[in-house]
């Protein structure tokens, strides 16, 4: 797993919700104080906090054994976390088969190069 999964998936989910948040559309989503906004406020800072994670990838290489494991957890549910957002778009002409897999497999397709094609 590298950072350029975690700035896919969060870029591909950011450009579904940023036209919600659009001020210049008239619409109060997003802003006001209804449910409906709230939970689109709470949507959009799941995605950011989950994509944060992105910053432990590269600490991994030269963390001691017992962090590394902390830090593979971490990435594999923060991905787990965006990869279900993401995948309400499943039918949007952007998705990308990538944002169906598990971390555990991205790792395997980087590893064989032939493998990230299908």
């Amino acid at each position: 797993m590298d950072v350029q999964h975690f700035e896919r998936i969060t870029a591909f989910i950011e450009a579904r919700l940023t036209p919600v948040f659009d001020e210049g559309t008239g619409s109060e989503r997003g802003f006001a104080m209804d449910d409906t906004s709230r939970a689109l406020r709470a949507l959009r800072n799941a995605v950011l906090e989950a994509s944060a994670v992105k910053g432990l990838i590269e600490q991994r290489a030269t963390a001691e054994p017992s962090l590394r494991r902390v830090i593979d957890q971490s990435v594999e549910h923060h991905w787990d976390v965006l990869r279900g957002i993401a995948r309400q778009w499943e039918d949007h002409g952007d998705f990308v088969r990538e944002f169906k897999r598990h971390a555990w497999e991205l790792d395997e397709a980087l590893s064989t190069p032939a493998a990230s094609e299908g």
